[in-house]
């Protein structure tokens, strides 16, 4: 295969997927809950590692400071190695979850997989709290982390990084819809 006909096939999974039927209604619903979270007073606690880490970090940051939703993620190192040394690096997102979250909070755990022991785990928390979840995957239809969010976004694509560019386009996209608008001033 040559480099363009590898573009054109590479591109059309970016297309496909992030143009999926049913991305466009998500990504309401997602900021119609997050418009609920802000008017109570909650927050969203954003999760995900290594790239996902990236994501959450980028995008607790926008929903803060650009859409006035109060937001938070766990990328402090001394956390994680503290929270995973005493508590297993597969239970140290749920602890945090639970030192952090209350009730009125959305959690959003991203994993390209949905198989991170860590993020299955937070999600089980979540869920036998009663909090809400969303997720963000891809990979398989029926990962683990999937099957336990009240809301799903899930791209059909194995491949690291066409997933964690969808998942970062659909989030960034729901900030701007939160804002109201995609061009505005970051100071």
């Amino acid at each position: 295969m040559d480099d363009l006909t590898f573009l054109k096939t590479y591109f059309t999974q970016y297309e496909k997927n992030l143009f999926a039927d049913d991305a466009k209604e998500k990504i309401v619903v997602m900021r119609d809950r997050i418009a609920r979270v802000k008017q109570g007073e909650g927050k969203l606690i954003f999760a995900g590692n290594g790239a996902s880490a990236a994501i959450a970090a980028h995008c607790a940051l926008d929903f803060t400071k650009q859409a006035g939703v109060r937001a938070l993620t766990f990328n402090n190192p001394s956390l994680i190695t503290a929270f995973a040394n005493d508590y297993g690096y597969e239970h140290w997102v749920a602890r945090a979850i639970e030192f952090y979250a209350e009730q009125r909070d959305i959690l959003v755990l991203i994993s390209s997989s949905g198989k991170s022991p860590n993020m299955v785990n937070a999600a089980k928390y979540v869920k036998e709290k009663g909090m809400e979840l969303i997720t963000f995957t891809g990979f398989s239809t029926d990962n683990p982390l999937k099957q336990l969010g009240d809301l799903n976004f899930w791209v059909n694509s194995k491949a690291y990084n066409i997933v964690e560019c969808i998942h970062m386009i659909w989030l960034t996209a729901v900030i701007d819809l939160t804002i109201g608008k995609s061009e505005y001033p970051v100071s």
